[in-house]
This record gives C-alpha cells, sequence and structure tokens, in this order.
C-alpha cells in the first residue's frame, strides 16, 4: 500500500486533535490512516491510543468510514480508485454504483463508455472504477474493469429438505441460503451457480433463479472449480485468442542477437511445463574488473506474439496472471504459447529479451544491456538436479554440464550474494509445503518443501534483471510499471515495539524500520524460544507489495527501483514492462501503444487486483483440498502451533500438513478470556493462564468440511502460565470460556484466518510474490 497522502493545503498543531480538527485533516487528505495521521500531529505512546478511541468513537457515531482494513475517510467520501456494485438503474436507464465495502456509501452515477470489453455493465455486476469529481462539483464513477462474477450471485450446493430446494452457500462468511423454485432440475449435493432474486420476501430465506450447474460436490477436482467461481477468476480463451495463438509462427533470427551459442539452461520445478527463464555465467576477462561476472538472463519474447490491442492482449491484461490450483492451472496465455512457442524449451529456437550484467566483485552490478535475441536451452535441469549436481551427486544429465555451465554460476551467485548481504533484504522466513495431486485428483501427500540454494541462486539473477528493467526505462523516461513495496506504517511499528517488549526483546524508541533492523531482529531471536512467533509478527509488520505507475522502491528487497520483468508468461506486469523495453531500446514496432500508455494508471490497478484475486483463489482451492485430505482423520490428534489469535478462538497449523483449522474460544476452559492485542495473546481474567501466538499446542481433529475449506479442533494443551512480569491487559474483548474444559460441541470457523498452505506451483524468486 502506498503511503497515504498529507493535506499541503494547512499546517496543524501538534498534539492529539479535537474532533472538528482531525474531521479537516481527513477530508483534506482524501483517505488516510492512524500512522498517517499520528505523524501528522506529532503522536506518540499514550497518544497514539487516545487518537485509536477517538476514531473509532467517530466511526461508531457515523463520521468515518473504513477504507479497507486500517484506512479512513469522512463518511461518504470516495476513494479514488474502488470496487463498486451496479446497485440501482434510473428511469432514464442510467446505471448506479455502491461501494462495496459499506452501506452508507452514496450512489455514485457509472458514466458511458469505459473498458466495458466483455459486455456492457448491469445491475449486480462487481466493477474496478474511477471516481472523477466533475467541474459541476457532481461525482461520477467511470469503468475500469469488470471483476467477473456479479455480488448477487451465490455459489453453493443443493441441498433437498422435504419438498424445498436450498442453496447452501460454498463461502463460509456468507450465512445467505437460496430456495430454488419446485421443479427446478437438479439433484442433492450439486454444485450451482444462482442469482437473488432483488423482490424477495423480507423474512426468512432469499428467493434464487438457478443459473448453472457447476459441478457436483463430491467430484475430487470440484475444490479449484468452486475457488474459480467463487472469486471470479476469467477462465479459458476465446476463439479469436485461440486462432491468433494457433496463427503464431517459430521465431527466425531475422534482426534478432544471435544467442545459440551460449550455453543458457532453465533450472525450474520438476513438473513445471512453461519455462520462461534461463541463465548462464561466466568471468568477467575485462582486465579492469578483476574477479567480476558476466550474467545472463534470457526471458521469453512473448511481446512478440502478445500485439497490443489483439484479443490474447485483451484476456491477458483482463487475467492479469496465470492462477495456479493444486490440480490446475488457469493460464494467462493458451497453451499454443505458454507451453508452446513461448516456453524455453531445451534444443529448440525460441525468441528472447535478455539481460547481459556485468558484476564486480564486490557483487555490485557495474553496467548491464538488454538485447533482443534468438536462443536455444541447452538443458532444462529442476532444482533439485542442479542442487544435487553442485553438491557431489550429479546425474546422466547434469554430469556434462557441471564444469561448463553449474560450477561458473554458483561461483556467480557466490559474488552476487556478497552484494544482496550488503543490501540486506528482508529475510524473513517461510515454510512451504508441496501438495501432490494423485490421478483421482485428490492429495495423495503434503511434504515440506526444500529450501535449497538452486532457488536462492535463480531468484537472485531474476531480482537483478528486475532492477536492471526499471533502471533502463527509468533511464530512457519510458512510462513504466514498478513493483512497489512501502515500508512499515507507525501503527504497525508501534504495535510490534508494544510486543517485543512483552517479551523483554528491545526496539529503540523512534528507531527508523531498516531491513538490516529486522533481520538483526531475527537473527539475534532465530535459536530462541520466541524464533517463530518473532518471525510470524515480523511478517505481519510488513505491507503489501503492489504494481503502480508512481515509484516508491521496493522496501522488503531495499531496492530503489524495482519492475517485473522475468514472467511474462504468467504474468501481465512483465508483458508491459517487455514491451516498453521494446520502446524504449527501439528494438521493434511492437513495444507500447497509445492506449498502453494512456491506460497505464489503470492497468497497475487492474493486475494488483487480480493478484488479490488469484492469491484468494489459490488459497481457497488449497483449503478445501486438505480438508477433504483430513477428512477421513477426524479425531486424530496433531502438533501444531498458534498462529492467529482474535477474540473469539485461536488459529492453529498442524506441523504435519501446514493445514490452519480454528480452535473456538469455548474449548479454552471455564472462565472469561481477554484478547490482549498488545502480547498477541489470549489471557484468562481470574487465572492469568496465557494462549499466546507461537505457542506450540496439542489438538484433536473435531470436523473438516471440504465444502468450505474449515476445520475445526479441540485444545488439549494446557495453556502457559501467567507472565507476572507483565501486565494484566484492561483493554480487549472478553469472551467467555465453556466451563466444560475441551468442552462444547463443534462451532463454524470464521473469516478473518491466516493464510494456509503454500502450494508447490511454479513461483520465482524463492516462492514469494516479490
Amino acid at each position: 500500500m502506498a503511503r497515504s497522502k498529507m493535506p499541503k493545503s494547512t499546517r496543524f498543531a501538534k498534539g492529539v486533535p479535537d474532533r472538528e480538527t482531525l474531521l479537516k485533516f481527513i477530508r483534506e487528505s482524501g483517505e488516510t490512516d492512524k500512522a498517517a495521521i499520528a505523524r501528522a500531529f506529532g503522536l506518540k505512546g499514550e497518544d497514539r491510543r487516545v487518537l485509536r478511541s477517538l476514531l473509532q468513537t467517530m466511526e461508531a457515531e457515523g463520521a468515518l468510514g473504513k477504507r479497507g482494513r486500517k484506512g479512513f475517510a469522512e463518511a461518504g467520501a470516495l476513494p479514488e480508485v474502488g470496487v463498486a456494485d451496479v446497485a440501482e438503474r434510473t428511469t432514464d436507464g442510467d446505471l448506479l454504483v455502491r461501494l462495496t465495502r459499506g452501506e452508507d456509501a452514496p450512489l455514485v452515477p457509472l458514466a458511458p463508455g469505459g473498458d466495458a470489453r466483455g459486455g456492457a455493465p448491469g445491475l449486480g455486476d462487481r466493477l474496478l472504477v474511477r471516481f472523477v469529481t466533475l467541474e459541476n462539483g457532481e461525482t461520477e464513477a467511470r469503468l475500469i474493469k469488470r471483476l467477473g462474477q456479479s455480488a448477487h450471485r451465490i455459489l453453493g450446493v443443493v441441498r433437498k429438505v422435504r419438498r424445498e430446494i436450498r442453496v447452501e452457500p460454498v463461502d463460509r462468511k456468507s450465512k445467505d441460503t437460496l430456495l430454488l423454485p419446485d421443479g427446478e432440475d437438479v439433484r442433492d449435493g450439486d454444485l450451482v451457480l444462482a442469482q437473488v432474486e432483488p423482490h424477495g420476501p423480507r423474512y426468512g430465506p432469499k428467493r434464487g433463479k438457478l443459473l448453472e450447474v457447476v459441478g457436483r460436490e463430491d467430484e475430487p477436482r470440484a475444490y479449484s472449480i468452486i475457488a474459480i467461481h467463487a472469486h471470479g477468476i476469467p477462465t479459458g480463451f476465446s476463439e479469436g485468442a485461440e486462432a491468433e495463438a494457433e496463427a503464431a509462427q517459430p521465431p527466425t533470427l531475422g534482426g534478432r542477437e544471435d544467442l545459440r551459442e551460449i550455453p543458457l539452461i532453465t533450472i525450474d520445478p520438476q513438473d513445471a511445463r512453461d519455462h520462461d527463464d534461463a541463465v548462464y555465467a561466466e568471468p568477467d576477462d575485462d582486465p579492469k574488473n578483476p574477479g567480476g561476472w558476466v550474467c545472463w538472463v534470457a526471458i521469453a519474447d512473448v511481446a512478440a506474439y502478445v500485439r497490443p490491442g489483439s484479443e490474447l492482449d485483451r484476456i491477458a491484461r483482463d487475467k492479469g496472471n496465470s492462477v495456479y490450483f493444486p490440480d490446475r492451472v488457469e493460464p494467462m496465455l493458451p497453451e499454443r504459447l505458454s507451453n508452446g512457442l513461448c516456453s524455453l524449451r531445451e534444443g529448440e529456437n525460441r525468441a528472447t529479451m535478455a539481460v547481459r550484467m556485468v558484476f564486480g566483485a564486490d557483487g555490485r552490478k557495474r553496467s548491464h544491456r538488454f538485447v533482443r535475441g534468438l536462443m536455444r536451452s541447452a538443458a532444462k535441469l529442476s532444482y533439485e538436479q542442479a542442487q544435487a549436481a553442485i553438491d557431489g551427486q550429479p546425474d546422466d544429465k547434469a554430469g556434462p554440464l557441471l564444469e561448463p555451465v553449474l560450477k561458473p554460476l554458483w561461483a556467480a551467485y557466490a559474488c552476487l550474494k556478497k552484494g544482496r548481504d550488503a543490501r540486506s533484504p528482508l529475510a524473513i522466513e517461510s515454510l512451504e509445503r508441496k501438495i501432490s495431486i494423485n490421478r483421482e485428483g485428490e492429495i495423495a501427500q503434503i511434504t515440506p518443501r526444500p529450501s535449497l540454494e538452486a532457488h536462492k541462486l535463480i531468484e537472485e539473477f531474476m531480482i537483478q534483471a528486475n532492477v536492471s528493467a526499471a533502471e533502463t526505462l527509468e533511464q530512457k523516461k519510458t512510462p513504466l510499471v514498478y513493483r512497489i513495496h512501502d515500508q512499515p506504517s507507525q501503527e504497525k511499528i508501534q504495535a510490534l515495539v508494544d510486543f517485543l517488549s512483552t517479551l523483554g526483546l528491545p526496539w529503540t524508541k523512534g528507531e527508523a524500520p531498516r531491513t538490516e533492523r529486522f533481520n538483526r531482529l531475527l537473527e539475534e531471536t532465530r535459536d530462541g524460544p520466541h524464533a517463530d512467533i518473532v518471525n510470524e509478527v515480523v511478517l505481519r509488520t510488513q505491507m503489501q507489495a503492489v504494481y503502480s505507475t508512481d515509484n516508491i522502491g521496493h522496501y522488503g528487497l531495499n531496492l530503489a527501483k524495482y519492475a517485473h520483468f522475468t514472467s511474462p508468461i504468467r504474468r501481465y506486469a512483465d508483458l508491459i514492462v517487455h514491451r516498453a523495453l521494446v520502446t524504449a531500446l527501439g528494438l521493434g514496432s511492437d513495444g507500447l501503444s497509445d492506449r498502453d500508455i494512456a491506460t497505464m494508471k489503470d492497468t497497475a490497478e487492474v493486475i494488483t487486483f487480480a493478484e488479490r484475486r488469484a492469491m484468494a483463489a489459490e488459497r481457497d482451492a488449497t483449503d478445501r483440498y486438505v480438508a477433504a485430505f483430513l477428512a477421513d482423520r477426524v479425531g486424530a490428534e496433531f502438533t501444531g502451533r498458534i498462529t492467529g489469535v482474535t477474540r473469539f478462538g485461536l488459529f492453529v497449523r498442524l506441523a504435519e500438513t501446514g493445514a490452519d483449522g480454528l480452535v473456538p474460544i469455548s474449548k479454552l476452559g471455564g472462565e472469561f478470556f481477554i484478547h490482549d492485542d498488545r502480547s498477541h495473546a489470549l489471557v484468562g481474567e481470574r487465572s492469568g493462564a496465557r494462549w499466546p501466538l507461537g505457542m506450540t499446542v496439542e489438538v484433536r481433529l473435531e470436523e473438516a468440511t471440504p465444502i468450505t475449506g474449515g476445520l475445526l479442533f479441540e485444545m488439549l494443551s494446557e495453556p502457559a502460565p501467567p507472565d507476572k512480569a507483565a501486565p494484566r491487559p484492561r483493554l480487549g474483548m472478553r469472551a467467555r470460556g465453556d466451563r466444560r474444559p475441551g468442552g462444547g460441541g463443534p462451532g463454524k470457523p470464521k473469516s478473518g484466518r491466516p493464510p494456509g498452505i503454500r502450494t508447490g506451483r511454479k513461483k520465482k524468486m524463492g516462492g514469494k510474490r516479490r
């Protein structure tokens, strides 16, 4: 999230503001958060807590409205860009939209036109819009993109109860059940998409209309289908896009630079089908650069096949990225390109956009140049193959490459690592697991994914290529989409400082949140009892990376300029950067179009939304598969770790599978518990017993619901003893546990749990979305 803008027209006195002053500040800011307000008024310590209380009061009274998880705006105020539903149609036929995040949001006219490809919007559609204030002072919404599934549609499972046909939502957060008309041709257990009737009864279940039967709940592959429909993931390709892909031809040398003599190799996951990057390194023979290295990164030249304004381009922009489920991939490009002409297959000529980078012995990049070339991959290796060869166990394929290719790559990485270590990017550890699916579409096993040096090598090569792209485009003053990552907000840092103080860990007041400071904290606690919880809280302190045309740098990587260049087969952001390089360097006529440039800001917002949508869909599908995997183990006992503390219970992640589930507060014993957000713990009001974040516990699986992905646990462990050094929390939510320890029936999981298992899909850069 970009930093909140502070109003420039008014200077505000320091100190806790009164209501009128605070409202004036928020009105001039348009949209802001507690951290920005605290900075503007110079608030620290107890003053921040007073501010928080004031904001909560003003929100409860209706003077303020929420914007996202942490932001605020004046009630009725509109953001620059937002997600809105088409809520009404006027007697003249004009559409009115309302922000999705609150009934208090005003109705705003939707301007005609905009990017309505795929059909004009209608009642119930969900849109990404830009709010614009006109000269007459009125506001209108301008369409950026339709966001797929209507807000008034429900994906659910048919349940025939007596003579009623009910649709129970698969979304665990939804409580709406629809009634379908008698006589619908559906079976019990059908997965259906239904439309909510707009003029149904005021009380009781809503009435609905059947739109589509999408599958069966007992089909092994139903869980990814549910995620696709629930999140509105665009699927398939139009006939026009398929025709354009089929018409594509293998590349010829033409005006390209011939790179076929360079033994570039691909290093990817074992099950990867598309290969969009290849690498090579050799010592620099320039006597002015002793100990230096020349590193090549060659990327599939997708821009040569997906031209601006084409049907392929339209669909790729709508999709934004490929989406990876445990059992399938919904690709951004048709298979003819993604797994064919754009994939850097071993021994086949392929078009490439490559960068030649020169590094000094200290690991710092000295120069780079981009070329549009023709390459031929010398070999396709997996991470495991390459690592085994370096570790002295080469197989028949990797063996011949060990001396001429692999050892120079590792030596170059050792050099680049010096520069990386000096840069000190965030070093948060995150365990990944691979989900293996059998032929029947069921999970065969869930295994930890090892973190190999081969992963880190490819990650660093890709990062340096991404930096080179951003630097070149800035130097050429060419428009581009950056990958930006803001530093943690002051509010998050204050929460971290409060938490660390409960562990006796120092963080100097006012200390800047530099990446090296976070890394020092992680290193100091790595071998101690608090390692897991500190790692978890540091991770949650960070902001999310986004795409933007305005550069603020990438905090996590500690880089001033960064753009995504290395995965154009599966990310539209990278394709835009490729086109920008073509334009900037005069490498062809298929660079940025006028429309690309005019809509680049909107494109950044569209693909950021698409990335969030994909992440949510992937996580939900994985949760459902894991719940199905564990369904026949109800009653089994597991070791886990508390990864989330809320007023309604504890989220526990199982060590064996990485699955997340809820222990309702009713399962924690017979007393009131206070949610102490300062120490991330539930604390017994009478006993002081604690359930802190990061605590290792034993749980029994009580319920697994594959259709929603929910897991419910019973707590078997005893709580941690009271922390006598810490003051009893006075603020927080009080909730009563069941008087029978471990008693009570299973409840329905709530929303807000931490993300589940990281799937074993192909992810560059160490599996993180950097």
